[in-house]
């Protein structure tokens, strides 16, 4: 395949046309303009002056003005560089292969050496149709020297191809005007330089059609943003603030100029003065309080000045919503209309009803209605069905509460049965009885046979009571009348019982009178008294009121009989039961007893129905549908940490009893779980040290404290180690008995009594565990140990070792002085000096011995103050501008090594200047130099440690003579040395 070089050519002068040289510019040879055919390859050539580059310069090709080439370094783009050492001439070439249309358009080449940069631009086309001819070699065989056209002139008609080139070339001109015209323009490059966040380039590339979003943040990038600086405002508004519901909050500003003119804005709603909005003016502050701040506040506020606007937005956080009252439990049955109802302690507040943990809303089914009314919230079931049982739960941002409703299959309740009646001829007897739903219908049966309306017989049904009347009773009304409901397998009975009055048919053959009999002393009389009467009336005997036994016989001369009949009593529904107590509780049961009622009503007591409600509500739920025969109930389901109260109803055949008294409000608490993780600490001959951690599940009885008890193994009577609840988790038991293996055991205990224990594993010995003794010298008293004179000195060394060691210090071998204090505890020891002198100074040893065991440690204290001055300071040799001074030490240098001697030179002649020479020197001698010849010098040297310089000074005895003078104006020059 063919290459296209860009050299310039002499057939090719129209499209490279001559560049003059730029003498300033870092470009010997730039880049030609290419013309090649589709599918050939391109090498573009630049060269570099690397003289005028300074350094090795470094270039970048471009496609456009922002694709860089680079990134698409591989098969068909390629990059290669070289230099010419002699002549500091660097190549860059540029190879394209397999050139395909989308390669045409204009390249740039940008070269970069230190502070200089240089570009140039050239053109790469791809001609369409035109033949593979840069050089048109192939147009010479078809034309001949006279200039006649051969056979196949007319493929290759010259004026054709040049018409042709003007027309690329106007292409060419078209698209770099077009590609001109065709820049960002500078508002969008205002707009970027404000964008935050990346994805906002994205989004305005593609609202503005820019595609080159690489190049356009390249070229951002390069742009320095210079930050405007605010003519109005000294200090603008923060971006955001942040203020609780129903406080106030002050937004403020600083002014350069307090005649400036300023106006507040709300969502570009201008704001006036009011009992809200106060503005106040303090210097140059401009101030606006809102007062009293609710969620209409929350939006964005601007503050204007003239043109200049500064912006923030207010956030009014809502405080917490708590429940005042939450909803109550209820049991309905199925059909019946549920509402619940609770109290928030905001109007307006956003709420949300679950259902066993499900969030409820209005789109299943239309099921749920959800009311508010102010502070109230309403969830409301028209028809409850079987599956809307379950616990309800109401929630805002402080807090929830739930309630339980339970919706059971409709059944019909008798609330008053069919009592036994026994009337007598002509009166009316009425029964009547009394069932929960007042929809129910039914029919009456005497004896299996359905009772008919007649005129004596009246049958009504008036809400929930059913009535059959009969007037005018008689002798066939009697027998056994049952009421049955409709659609429900249940049947009400009761016996009629006809009642003729009692009467006495006695016939006495007297004439005095007719009940008088008249009968000789002495005789026996026997008197057969006919009676009559339904049912069998009762017989009574009396003899002048003195009640007698049937069949006992009086002889008397007169005797005056008579006959009592008594009927029987009719019954009743029985007393409340009495005696109604909690006997036990736990997390979410307790246990009801009661005793029976002191009067049955006539009627023995079938059993007994138990109702609760929580402490305050008058929703009272029944517990058990089918009579208890027993004097206790376990109630369960309750929820722990809330208050309830209970009562008991008797039931006879009658019916229902009145309601017991309630028992005392109660609350289902649960002891806790028992304690975990029990183990040993420590244990010496008498204590053992136990620790714990709290149990797992604690209730809302929360938990008091903790008992810890001890037995031997073995024996199963457990001994208290505290009397006191211990509220900590861990506890040291003292006065056990040595060498005895002991179990112990935690409870936790709060208001419901004692939690399960928590057992150690295995016995633990009473004996004291021997530590080998361990001194843990600080890291900073292994090396000497330095303090100033009058510092105080406080060391504390830790050890460790059981039992408590003895621990003994030393001073080089002998007892410390009075003025060195020592502290020892279990686990460490402080040395202690409150003034230290020089004679603190030393080496003291520390013991820590047990039982024949022992462990040492060693510490070296230094006590350092101001060294005294050097001595023989005198000056050993002077040349030229120079001279060497030498000193020996001082004799109390309060270390044995100085740490640094500093020395200075002073001119004798002025005595006024004073230069320093040395500072921090080492060494004995020094040199002063720059010394000005004929002016006389003495010298002076401190020694210098960590307390400091000395107080007095050597100084040298005869101020030396430079041999050689140099004029007056030369000076003494000081300078500093190590």
């Amino acid at each position: 395949m063919p290459e296209a070089k860009a050299e310039p050519t002499d057939d090719l002068d129209e499209l490279n046309p001559p560049e003059p040289q730029d003498p300033d510019g870092l470009f010997l040879s730039k880049p030609q303009n290419v013309l090649v055919e589709s599918g050939g390859d391109v090498q573009v050539v630049a060269r570099v002056d690397g003289g005028r580059a300074g350094t090795k310069p470094s270039i970048k090709w471009f496609k456009g003005k922002w694709l860089e080439l680079g990134a698409k370094s591989g098969a068909r783009f390629q990059f290669r560089d070289s230099c010419d050492k002699d002549s500091q001439v660097y190549t860059f070439e540029l190879s394209i292969s397999k050139v395909v249309p989308g390669d045409r358009g204009d390249y740039r080449c940008e070269v970069t050496a230190k502070d200089k940069k240089d570009s140039c631009s050239f053109n790469i086309d791809t001609p369409l149709g035109t033949p593979k001819c840069p050089k048109f070699a192939q147009i010479a065989p078809n034309v001949t020297r006279d200039g006649a056209k051969d056979e196949t002139a007319g493929e290759l008609d010259f004026s054709g191809l040049l018409k042709k080139r003007e027309e690329q070339a106007e292409e060419v001109k078209k698209k770099k005007k077009d590609e001109e015209e065709d820049t960002i323009p500078p508002e969008i490059w205002e707009l970027l330089k404000g964008v935050t966040k990346k994805s906002e380039y994205e989004r305005i590339a593609f609202q503005y059609g820019i595609t080159d979003l690489r190049g356009m943040l390249k070229r951002l990038k390069k742009i320095k943003v210079e930050p405007k600086k605010s003519e109005a405002f000294i200090r603008k508004l923060d971006p955001a603030y942040q203020v609780d519901k129903g406080n106030k909050i002050r937004l403020m500003v600083e002014l350069s100029n307090p005649d400036l003119p300023l106006k507040w804005y709300k969502n570009g709603q201008l704001i006036k003065p009011s009992n809200k909005y106060v503005f106040e003016n303090v210097g140059l502050k401009r101030i606006l309080t809102i007062n009293k701040c609710s969620l209409a506040d929350d939006a964005a506020y601007e503050c204007r000045v003239n043109d200049e606007k500064s912006f923030t937005e207010v956030f009014v956080k809502e405080p917490p919503v708590t429940i005042v009252r939450g909803p109550e439990d209820q049991q309905v049955v199925v059909g019946e209309r549920v509402v619940l109802e609770a109290e928030v302690s905001e109007e307006g507040a956003q709420v949300m009803w679950t259902k066993d943990g499900v969030e409820l809303t209005r789109e299943e089914t239309f099921k749920y209605r959800f009311k508010k009314d102010g502070k109230k919230h309403f969830l409301i079931l028209n028809e409850a069905t079987k599956e809307d049982t379950g616990r309800y739960r109401i929630m805002t941002n402080g807090g929830e509460a739930e309630a339980e409703v339970i919706v059971e299959e409709k059944q019909l309740e008798v609330l008053q049965g069919i009592a036994d009646l026994t009337v007598q001829a002509a009166e009316q007897a009425v029964f009547k009885c009394e069932v929960s739903d007042e929809k129910v219908t039914g029919r009456w049966f005497k004896n299996g046979v359905e009772v008919r309306p007649s005129k004596r017989i009246h049958i009504s049904h008036t809400g929930r009571i059913h009535k059959l009347v009969i007037d005018d009773v008689r002798p066939e009304d009697e027998g056994d009348y049952t009421f049955v409901p409709d659609g429900f397998a249940l049947t009400l009975s009761a016996k009629l019982n006809f009642l003729e009055p009692p009467k006495i048919h006695l016939d006495c053959s007297g004439r005095d009178s007719e009940n008088t009999l008249v009968v000789v002393a002495g005789n026996k009389l026997r008197l057969d008294v006919p009676i009559s009467g339904e049912p069998l009336p009762t017989v009574t005997w009396s003899k002048d009121g003195k009640v007698r036994s049937p069949g006992h016989t009086c002889v008397s001369p007169v005797c005056h009989l008579c006959v009592i009949c008594v009927c029987p009593v009719p019954a009743d529904v029985p007393d409340p039961p009495e005696a109604v107590r909690v006997t036990q509780v736990g997390e979410d049961w307790a246990v009801l007893v009661w005793e029976p009622p002191k009067f049955d009503g006539g009627q023995p007591v079938t059993g007994y129905l138990v109702e609760r409600k929580k402490k305050g509500s008058h929703r009272w739920m029944k517990l058990n549908f089918e009579v208890l025969p027993a004097l206790t109930f376990e109630s369960t389901r309750m929820i722990e940490g809330v208050l309830y109260e209970m009562r008991v109803f008797a039931v006879n055949a009658i019916g229902v009893s009145a309601p017991s008294l309630n028992t005392p409000p109660f609350m289902p608490i649960a002891p806790t779980s028992e304690p975990t993780h029990l183990a040993l600490e420590d244990v010496t001959d008498t204590t053992a040290t136990l620790k714990w951690r709290p149990p797992e599940r604690v209730g809302a009885g929360g938990i008091d404290g903790y008992l810890v008890e001890w037995c031997r193994e073995g024996d199963s009577t457990w001994t208290p180690a505290n009397t006191e609840l211990v509220e900590r988790c861990g506890l040291t038991v003292r006065g056990l008995p040595t060498g005895e293996k002991l179990l112990f055991r935690v409870v936790g205990v709060n208001i419901a009594g004692r939690s399960p224990p928590a057992t150690m594993a295995q016995p633990v010995t009473i004996r004291e565990i021997v530590e080998r003794p361990k001194i843990r010298l600080p890291r900073h008293l292994r090396q000497t140990y330095v303090r100033k004179v009058g510092e105080q000195v406080n060391l504390v060394i830790p050890f460790q070792g059981k039992p408590r060691p003895q621990v003994t210090w030393t001073k080089e071998g002998g007892a410390l002085g009075e003025d060195v204090h020592v502290r020892t505890s279990d686990r460490d020891t402080v040395f202690f000096i409150r003034a230290a002198a020089r004679g603190h100074s030393g080496r003291y040893g520390l013991s820590v011995r047990i039982e024949g065991m022992e462990d040492t440690a060693e510490m070296r204290l230094r006590i350092v103050e101001r060294p005294g001055p050097p001595r023989k300071v005198q000056v050993k040799e002077v040349w030229g501008f120079n001279a060497l001074v030498e000193w020996e030490p001082p004799r109390t240098t309060a270390t044995p090594k100085s740490p640094a001697t500093p020395s200075m030179k002073a001119d004798k002649r002025t005595m006024v200047r004073v230069v320093h020479v040395y500072e921090h020197n080492r060494p004995l001698r020094c040199t002063a130099s720059e010394l000005v010849m004929g002016n006389e010098y003495l010298f002076k040297v401190f020694s210098e440690n960590l307390c400091g310089l000395s107080e007095k000074p050597g100084l040298s005895p005869t101020p030396p003579s430079s041999p050689k003078r140099v004029p007056q104006n030369s000076g003494a020059l000081g300078g500093w040395g190590v």
